[in-house]
C-alpha cells in the first residue's frame, strides 16, 4: 500500500514523534533516526576531510514538508533552512495543490555544458568551422576520460562552437554537451574539457585558457505545473490577486528578484539538506531568468476559464545523487533517503514542484492577508528567544507580540519582564 505524505497535525507533534513518523515513512534505521536526533550529526573528523581549515561545524535546522503529491506519488520533503515559515508554507501550498490533482512534472536529459575558451586566433570564423568539422574526434577523446559514465548511457553527446566579440577581441567558445546521468557532473565535464583542449588548440591555431562547466544548464531543465481550485485558495479574488502579482513580476525585474527568491526558499532548503551545490542552482536559475535580455521570472500564474489558478515553473536543475557531500555527509544521505528519489532527473522535478509550492504560498500571502501576518508568529518565537525567553515563556511572549502586532526585541523584553515579575 502506498504511503501518504498527508500527516494530520504533524506540526503540533513534539520532534521525537515527528521523527518516528518520518522514520516509518522513509524506512530509516534506528541508527539513522538516532543520528537525526543529535544536536550535531557531522563529526569534526568528517568535516575536516570535506573542506579546508576546519575549526568547527555550523548546523542548520532541518524539518520536513508534508502533503506533496507529484505525478501521483507522495513525497516527504526534507528542508534545511534558518528562515521561519518556509517549511509550513510549502506544506500548506502542497495541500492546496493536492486538491487540484497534485503537481505534474517533466524534465530534459541531465546534460551539462562544458566550455572551452579559445583566444589569440588568426581567423576566428575558420577556427569555429574546424572545431565543428572535427566533432567526432573531439567527442571520442572526451568520452575516453570516463568509460564508466559511458557504460551507464551518459558521456559527451554533442558539441558546437560560436564566435563571440569581447573587450579583448574575438574568441571561439566551444560547448561540450555531456549527459551526466545521476551526477551533478562538474568533475566529469571539467575533466573532459581539459582533455580536449590540446586538440582544439591544434585545430584552431589559438590558445585555450578556460576549460570549465557552465552553471547555466539550459539543456538540463525541470518543469512543474499545477492547478489549484479557487475554493482551496479562498475564492476567485485571491486567484486574481496571484495572477496580477505574477504579471507584475514577469514585467518588472525589481519584483521578479523577490518573486524568484520565494521559489528558491524551498528549492535551496532541499538542496542544502541533500548536500548538493546550492550556489550552482542559484546561479543557473537567475541566469536562466535573464536569458532573454531582461531579468524575469521562472514561474507563471494565470486564472483559467473555470476561475481556478494554473501555475508552472521551469529552470535548470543541476543536482546529483552521487559524488561530493551527497555521499560524504551523513545527514545528506539520510535526507536523500527520506526524499526517496531514484534518479537525478526525478530529484530535479521534485525540486521544481517544491519551488512552485513555495512561490504559491508567498504570492497567496502577499495578495490576500499580506506576507507579515503568516510570517509573524514564527518570527516572533525567534525574537522571544533573542530576548531571553525559555521553555513555556517563548510561546507566551510570542503570542503577546503577535496579538499586539509588535514583534520587536524591546517589546519581547518588556513582556518577559512582566512574566518574570509574576
Amino acid at each position: 500500500m502506498a504511503k501518504s505524505s498527508v500527516i494530520s497535525g504533524f506540526y503540533k507533534l513534539p520532534p521525537k514523534e515527528r521523527l518516528s513518523l518520518i522514520a516509518d515513512f522513509a524506512g530509516l534505521t534506528a541508527e539513522e533516526s538516532a543520528l537525526l536526533g543529535q544536536s550535531c550529526s557531522l563529526s569534526i573528523d568528517v568535516a575536516d576531510h570535506m573542506v579546508e581549515n576546519v575549526i568547527g561545524i555550523f548546523p542548520e535546522p532541518m524539518g520536513v514538508a508534508v502533503n506533496f503529491q507529484i505525478n501521483g506519488k507522495d513525497y516527504i520533503i526534507p528542508m534545511a533552512t534558518e528562515e521561519p515559515s518556509v517549511i509550513a508554507a510549502a506544506s500548506n501550498a502542497a495541500k492546496m495543490v493536492r486538491e487540484g490533482g497534485g503537481f505534474k512534472t517533466s524534465s530534459t536529459a541531465p546534460v551539462m555544458i562544458g566550455q572551452i575558451q579559445v583566444v589569440k586566433l588568426p581567423d576566428a570564423a575558420a577556427a569555429q568551422k574546424a572545431v565543428v568539422a572535427a566533432k567526432e574526434q573531439i567527442l571520442k577523446k572526451a568520452n575516453e576520460q570516463d568509460p564508466i559514465l559511458n557504460q551507464f548511457g551518459g558521456g559527451a553527446k554533442d558539441l558546437d562552437a560560436r564566435v563571440i566579440e569581447t573587450a579583448m577581441g574575438q574568441m571561439v567558445i566551444v560547448h561540450l554537451y555531456v549527459d551526466c546521468r545521476d551526477a551533478m557532473g562538474a568533475n566529469a565535464v571539467n575533466t573532459m574539457a581539459e582533455a580536449v583542449a590540446p586538440m582544439i588548440e591544434e585545430l584552431t591555431g589559438g590558445h585555450v585558457y578556460l576549460r570549465i562547466i557552465s552553471n547555466l544548464a539550459v539543456r538540463r531543465l525541470a518543469k512543474a505545473t499545477c492547478v489549484v481550485p479557487k475554493e482551496a485558495l479562498g475564492g476567485e479574488e485571491v486567484v486574481e490577486g496571484i495572477a496580477y502579482a505574477s504579471a507584475f513580476a514577469a514585467a518588472d525585474p525589481y519584483r521578479a528578484a523577490t518573486h524568484n527568491k520565494g521559489a528558491m526558499n524551498g528549492i535551496i532548503a532541499v538542496v542544502l539538506a541533500t548536500g548538493n551545490d546550492h550556489r550552482a542552482i542559484e546561479a543557473g536559475g537567475h541566469a536562466y531568468a535573464a536569458l532573454n535580455g531582461q531579468y524575469s521570472t521562472f514561474s507563471r500564474w494565470v486564472k483559467n476559464a473555470a476561475g481556478d489558478l494554473e501555475g508552472e515553473i521551469e529552470l535548470p536543475m543541476a543536482v546529483g545523487l552521487i559524488g561530493g557531500a551527497v555521499k560524504t555527509h551523513p545527514i545528506a544521505r539520510i535526507a536523500t533517503k527520506i526524499l526517496g528519489v531514484k534518479s537525478a532527473s526525478e530529484f530535479g522535478e521534485v525540486l521544481a514542484a517544491v519551488g512552485l509550492a513555495q512561490n504559491l504560498a508567498a504570492l497567496r500571502a502577499l495578495s490576500s492577508e499580506g506576507i507579515q501576518r503568516g510570517h509573524m508568529s514564527l518570527h516572533a518565537r525567534n525574537i522571544a528567544v533573542t530576548a531571553g525567553a525559555k521553555g513555556e515563556q517563548i510561546e507566551a511572549v510570542a503570542a503577546q507580540m503577535v496579538k499586539e502586532r509588535k514583534v520587536r526585541v524591546d517589546r519581547a523584553k518588556e513582556i518577559l519582564d512582566g512574566l518574570n515579575r509574576k
